[in-house]
């Protein structure tokens, strides 16, 4: 199944305004069928990092990295 991750910019700015334990995971990894997010992301084989401006991503992400490979989600520093 395809995947492509990207990083959501607006969590990031929000992220600012709040202390360590209350921000949110920046990392969003779809597939056709729901969103996960995570903080920290290991791709176990081949992928492409895509840039195209012209044509964003629903999300408007305009950079992001697809994957067939298996995607494991986790947190900052496990």
């Amino acid at each position: 199944m395809r995947k492509r991750i990207h990083v959501n910019q607006h969590k990031i700015r929000a992220n600012k305004k709040l202390s360590a334990e209350e921000r949110v995971p920046v990392i969003t990894v779809k597939t056709y069928k729901d969103n996960t997010y995570c903080s920290e992301v290991f791709i176990d084989g081949p992928c492409r990092v895509v840039y195209s401006p012209d044509k964003p991503l629903s999300c408007g992400a305009k950079v992001w990295i697809e994957t067939e490979s298996e995607v494991v989600c986790g947190e900052a520093g496990e």
